[in-house]
């Protein structure tokens, strides 16, 4: 208590909030974790490898299934396997890591917009708007990496722009950017290119002629060069082909596993998941552009001009590439919405009311379907208060009152919405893996391989039934009869296949299991 003495009403102010903020965080972001099983691609494949390291120890070489697994680096991987050690091995170990570094970036962002805005109610509302975005709550909570870079891209800025008072803060820079080399390999080329045009903007001379930026660069991609020398040394051409040409810069110009799209896919991904804070971007734009020479109008316009231009290029579309995006994404609305909430604009423009209107409304529209399908009553009342929310925003109050019954009805709202079983909604594209990894595992001994009927390898059943279950086309499957065999069918192809002298060791929903 004795150090709060020594600080400024303005500090303490700073540290109420930087603690509301991750406090609101953390709860909004480990709420029900675990309660969904893991997710296709990204989640099955960082669980099985890290349960993989878990077992063996072996923490430079990562494997799949005891296959090598080239497509990611390790970062990520190591504090998995950490979780489970810690923890055990489950769905709430497997989220944890990115659910935590996630959250930490709201806090970081606010910190970002002390540094940036000159009044701190921009900072609260960009720190509030980023807390609130549906994207960034989703993707941080599961076990992908695109969340927690978010949270090192943000280490490196406030770094950044700490360091035009105190050099030493330099050194944050090269340690963000080398956990996001350590994580997501060549990404941290995009986003260092970003933050080095931004300093070329912004006082260059300054940040260059500083030790401390060249010594954190050298210092925070050490780890990573270390780790990728190993993989070379070790693998040589087959680590190069697969991570670096196919994996990383084969995106740029192939659509890889036909995840193609066209030039506006990203704007599309904005639009959809985005509201209602998309309707005060082009506010927040049009202000940063009348306000371009201020570093904060800098920043953002250098973030969302430049990252989007990269990824709407790429030939390789995902709805996640968007992700960094959105901390300046934050920062244009959040500000723009500081002026409302200070009294410097008295009122929205009508069409910003008419649209939160027609928004509120839709939500309307669907929690009643919902009502009428007998979906989850949490999930229905998430929608309601959406509508609510939306409603009275757009009802003739002033801002000042508005702008904080959005965050609070939002925020409301995707609690309600992680609460219930419907957050990880891409679930319900496949059957569920547990039932048949259940089976699975009690029929089949360790170590040996499952072939399938099903049309593509899922990594989710890898990881529940911890035997490799590959898929292979009917005349494959056809050859595949001498002992011992085990293959797992659908009902229709093991008809049509015909197969003797078979046993039947289980069945789960469409699925049979059998073997020679």
């Amino acid at each position: 208590m004795k150090f709060f003495k020594f600080l400024s009403k303005e500090q303490k102010i700073d540290i109420k909030w930087f603690f509301f903020l991750f406090t609101c965080a953390i709860f909004l972001w480990l709420i029900n974790l675990g309660n969904l099983a893991l997710r296709d691609w990204d989640e099955g494949y960082y669980g099985t490898v890290a349960k993989d390291m878990f077992r063996t120890g072996n923490w430079l070489y990562l494997t799949y299934m005891d296959e090598p697994f080239f497509f990611k680096p390790p970062l990520l991987i190591w504090l998995i396997n950490i979780s489970y050690h810690l923890g055990g091995i489950s769905e709430w170990t497997t989220r944890l890591p990115c659910a935590l570094i996630t959250a930490s970036g709201v806090p970081l962002l606010y910190l970002i917009g002390r540094e940036i805005f000159a009044q701190r109610s921009s900072a609260v509302c960009s720190a509030m708007v980023y807390l609130t975005l549906l994207p960034v709550i989703r993707h941080g909570r599961l076990a992908m990496i695109d969340g927690i870079i978010n949270t090192f891209l943000l280490i490196a800025i406030l770094c950044l722009l700490k360091a035009r008072q105190q050099p030493r803060w330099a050194l944050g820079v090269g340690i963000g950017l080398g956990l996001i080399a350590l994580s997501k390999g060549t990404l941290v080329i995009a986003l260092g290119g970003i933050l080095s045009v931004f300093m070329l903007t912004d006082k260059p001379g300054k940040w260059l002629r500083n030790p401390n930026l060249w010594l954190g660069i050298i210092l925070g991609f050490l780890p990573a060069v270390i780790w990728y020398s190993a993989q070379v040394q070790h693998y040589g051409e087959s680590f190069i082909q697969v991570h670096f040409l196919e994996q990383n810069f084969g995106r740029l110009a192939t659509a890889v596993e036909g995840n193609s799209g066209a030039v506006w896919y990203y704007l599309l991904e904005l639009a959809k998941y985005s509201f209602p804070w998309l309707i005060f971007l082009p506010g927040g734009m049009i202000l940063a552009w009348q306000q371009r020479r201020q570093t904060w109008a800098k920043l953002v316009l250098t973030g969302i001009i430049i990252f989007m231009g990269i990824i709407s290029v790429m030939q390789t579309k995902l709805p996640w590439y968007i992700m960094p995006l959105y901390p300046f994404f934050a920062l244009a609305v959040g500000a723009y919405l500081a002026q409302f909430w200070r009294g410097e604009k008295t009122a929205y423009p009508k069409w910003i009311s008419i649209l939160l209107a027609i928004c509120g409304l839709a939500a309307i529209v669907g929690g009643g379907y919902l009502l009428i399908t007998k979906a989850e009553t949490v999930l229905v009342c998430s929608v309601l208060i959406v509508a609510a929310t939306l409603l009275l925003a757009a009802w003739k109050i002033t801002p000042f009152y508005s702008i904080p019954i959005l965050f609070t009805g939002l925020y409301l709202s995707l609690t309600m919405l992680m609460i219930s079983h419907t957050w990880i909604w891409e679930l319900n594209e496949s059957f569920p893996v547990k039932p048949i990894a259940t089976l699975i595992r009690e029929n089949i001994p360790t170590e040996t391989v499952v072939y399938t009927s099903f049309a593509y390898r899922r990594p989710s059943l890898d990881f529940y039934s911890d035997r490799p279950v590959i898929p292979k086309t009917k005349e494959e499957l056809q050859q595949l009869t001498l002992p011992p065999s085990y293959l797992l069918l659908e009902r229709e192809t093991l008809n049509d296949l015909h197969l003797n002298n078979s046993r039947v060791l289980g069945t789960v929903d469409n699925f049979i299991l059998i073997n020679f």
